[in-house]
This record gives structure tokens, sequence and C-alpha cells, in this order.
């Protein structure tokens, strides 16, 4: 079995708390993920918006462009104005050769919301799960006949957040909206990660392989406290420095034959957790249980094809 290893630039500058953002330009990320070992970057906000701009950088650095986010606005919008929106984004990446677009609902989303606890995210209803589900799905299967899949990824203080949620999105939706499983945000809401794998496996084409400090989950408050504050506090970071056991949860991957991408998506503080020094944290603890499970990590970056 084959796969890849990639990150996300969030821990280098994270785009909703700027005091959570480390003065680096793009080619010094790159080239820091490189040296630890990862082949991949997901797009940052650092990022030139034109392949003219961007396939010299990823060249240079020897990295492929292995996602990057999408900010979704189903929830409250229709499919024409998402459509207009992702267009360019749709073009870039197959231009560059990326595997997918992450999709991320932040229509009645909390989750840039430092004043919003996280007790106060958006319910839907079952009807509206319905009607949601299908749309997205709708817009799953253009993006894909425009050339691009994307991969819909569950979060916090969104309105796919519990593993129930999730579970009802799925059931409600079809195979032309694919799952980015990431391992982080489920953890963080409470979800069984083994048991969702197992349920939704075959819809699974992107994986986040983000960690969670459980001291720090169990000690927030609902209530008060917003997923931006978690973030603040040191909710997540990188394999082999958090709580999850991720020798089960790839071996777990590994036994439905999952091939593909596995990112490393971990903010926080770089001024506390260096993103160089955690990315070898990071990549030592994939590369050992990946090792172990049977995967024949990619060690080639930028394809020129």
């Amino acid at each position: 079995m084959k796969a890849k290893l990639g990150m996300s630039p969030i821990a280098w500058w994270n785009d909703d708390l700027a005091e959570l953002s480390d003065d680096v330009s793009l080619e010094e990320c790159l080239r820091q993920s490189r040296s630890a070992g990862f082949t991949g970057m997901e797009r940052g906000r650092r990022f030139p918006s034109t392949p003219a701009e961007m396939l010299p950088i990823l060249r240079q650095a020897d990295v492929t462009l292995c996602g990057g986010w999408f900010s979704g606005t189903l929830a409250v919008e229709e499919l024409s104005v998402n459509k207009d929106r992702i267009q360019p984004m749709v073009e870039l990446f197959k231009t560059v050769g990326a595997p997918v677009i992450v999709y991320g609902e932040v229509g009645r989303s909390i989750q840039g919301d430092r004043a919003r606890p996280l007790a106060t995210k958006a319910v839907l209803s079952d009807d509206e799960m319905k009607a949601y589900a299908r749309k997205v799905t709708q817009f799953g299967e253009w993006c894909a006949e425009q050339g691009m899949p994307l991969s819909y990824h569950h979060h916090m203080a969104a309105v796919v957040q519990f593993e129930h949620e999730l579970d009802a999105f799925m059931n409600h939706s079809g195979e032309g909206i694919p799952l980015l499983l990431d391992a982080g945000h489920l953890a963080f809401a409470g979800g069984d990660v083994l048991r969702v794998i197992d349920r939704h496996h075959k819809r699974i084409n992107h994986v986040h392989v983000k960690d969670i400090r459980r001291p720090v989950i169990d000690a927030l408050d609902w209530t008060k406290q917003s997923f931006l504050d978690a973030v603040a506090l040191g909710a997540f970071t990188v394999p082999g420095d958090g709580s999850l056991d991720f020798g089960a949860i790839v071996q777990r991957f590994a036994d439905y034959r999952y091939e593909g991408w596995f990112v490393v998506e971990a903010e926080q503080d770089p001024k506390k957790n260096p993103p160089l020094r955690m990315a070898e944290v990071g990549h030592k603890k994939l590369m050992r249980v990946m090792t172990d499970a049977g995967y024949a990590v990619e060690s080639r970056g930028f394809a020129d094809d």
C-alpha cells in the first residue's frame, strides 16, 4: 500500500488567530516541512493564486500541493454562489495537480468567532440536514465534473461536528461528496475515530492526522469558551505529542486499504511549539506507525508531469 505525508501551513500561520502566526515566508514554511520529510503542503493564505506564480515555488521546494480549504456556504447560500467562488480554485488546483479541494462549511458556523462559546453552535433539524446533505452532494458532483473532487471536512463549531451529525450527513449525502476524516476534530467532539472509519471508510478520500491534548479539551467550559479559545490553549498538536493512538488509527486505514494523503494539521502557538520541531515529531511518529501498518510512504516531492 502506498501513502503520502503532507502538512498544513496552519502550524506556521493561523488565519483566524494572528497571535498564533509566525513571521515566516511561504518559501521558509515549505523548506521546513520538506526538511522534516513531508512531500506535500496544503494551501494557506500566503500561497499565490495563479499557477504561474505557484508552480515555481512548489518546484523549488520539491513539495506537492496536497489540498486546500474552501470556505463553503451551502448551509446559507445557493449552489450558484458557491460555484462562482470555487471556480478559480478548481482551475488552479487542476493545473498544479492537487488531489482534492477541502470543503469546509462556514455557513452558520461559529468556528471563527471567539465571542461564541462552543455550546452555542448551530444544530440542524433532521429535515435541514437532509436538504443540506443533498445540496452538498450536488456541489461535490459538479466539482468532480469540472475535474476536481471535493473532500468534506467535518469541523468543530460547524453544522457537522458531532459523530451523530457526521453519520446523518453521510447517510443523507451521496458518493458525489467524499469525506475528509479528521481525527482531531472528531475526538475533540467526543467521537470514536475507529468507529467512524469502520462506518464510512468507502467514502474517505483524504485524512487529517491532527492530534489532541486531552487534558486541555477536558478542562474546557463549553458554555464560556470558544473553539478559538481552545486552539489558543493548545487543544491540538501533531501525532506523537498528543493523546490519540495513531498506531491504531493508521492500522485501521490500512485494514481498509486506504491509499492517499495523510496530512498533519496542527494549529498551535509557534512560539511555544516551533513548527519545524513539531513537524519532525509528527513525521517521525507517522513514519513508524505507517511502516508498522504496511505502508510504503512516498519520498518524492514535486511531480513535474
